[in-house]
């Protein structure tokens, strides 16, 4: 699953090459599960339309039309976008389709605008999907409902987060952070990293972390992402940035996947657990339970 900065630079590089084009058709390739659209529908509000904008909420990029709907895309484990022009862009899932000639034998949706270029989104597994949905809609369904707020906004502040956190007073500070309705799009890496930044165990029960403790994970957490769309998203497994490239920000982690390595901190060897079921990377000096 990619993670918020992961999207944000999907949605960067997208936003560079889609706005202003004219959508000549849009089609499903062999699964209508990528693209559960009714027909009259894409030919009445997706075809002949403008792309006016590309925006992020959580993990779920959205592509607004200027027949007032809205394309809502959700890469999934093994989805990728690639658009074919005069340039190449591919973004997502690191599979010979980024380079290779589309559509292939994972293309599940092919969107032509009206100057020959193509947008292919690419998804091996079919988990992914391409939604079409007007736009005074989006707001209303299901995701958009239950998804807690943009960590990286200005307004989010930790007089909002913190009682955010404390509705999971039971359980530990690393589910709490990756349930995604306390906030949005903060995935395994991401916690890791903001609870070594702010010298917390991720096994402490939110009951036993202060308020101030609290503040500072939140300012952990805006850094560690700020600075992993800086460099172009983790090198996780399955995403490359906006270019097709690798992200750098892996490179940098103060902790995760650096068991056996010395804490650049304090210098005591990382250890590696198993918190919230999800393999947890920790420093045992800078971060006592």
């Amino acid at each position: 699953m990619p993670e918020l900065p992961e999207v944000e630079t999907v949605r960067r590089g997208l936003e560079q090459l889609i706005v202003g084009r004219i959508v000549k058709k849009a089609e499903a390739i062999d699964s209508p599960k990528s693209f559960p659209n009714a027909p009259r529908d894409v030919e009445q509000f997706f075809e002949h339309a403008v792309v006016t904008a590309v925006h992020r909420r959580a993990k779920v990029l959205l592509i607004e039309l200027s027949s007032e709907y809205t394309v809502v895309v959700h890469l999934k484990m093994t989805g990728q976008l690639v658009f074919v022009g005069r340039e190449r862009f591919g973004a997502g899932h690191p599979s010979d389709s980024l380079i290779g000639e589309l559509p292939d034998r994972s293309t599940r949706v092919v969107v032509e605008f009206m100057d020959g270029s193509h947008l292919y989104f690419n998804d091996q597994r079919k988990f992914g999907w391409m939604k079409l949905l007007p736009s005074l809609e989006v707001p209303n369904i299901d995701f958009m409902q239950k998804v807690g707020p943009e960590p990286l906004e200005d307004s989010f502040t930790a007089k909002e987060f913190i009682p955010r956190v404390r509705r999971r007073n039971n359980t530990t500070i690393k589910a709490a952070i990756l349930d995604q309705t306390v906030v949005a799009g903060v995935g395994n890496i991401y916690a890791d990293e903001s609870l070594w930044g702010a010298k917390i165990h991720p096994a402490r029960r939110v009951r036993n972390v202060s308020d101030d403790e609290l503040s500072v994970l939140l300012d952990e957490i805006k850094y560690i992402m700020k600075l992993s769309i800086e460099k172009g998203g983790s090198t996780d497994r399955n995403y490359v940035n906006a270019e097709g490239k690798r992200g750098s920000y892996i490179d940098f982690a103060r902790v995760f996947r650096r068991e056996g390595q010395g804490c650049p901190r304090c210098g005591a060897i990382i250890e590696k657990t198993k918190v919230a079921g999800r393999g947890t990377h920790i420093c045992p000096v800078c971060q006592v339970q």
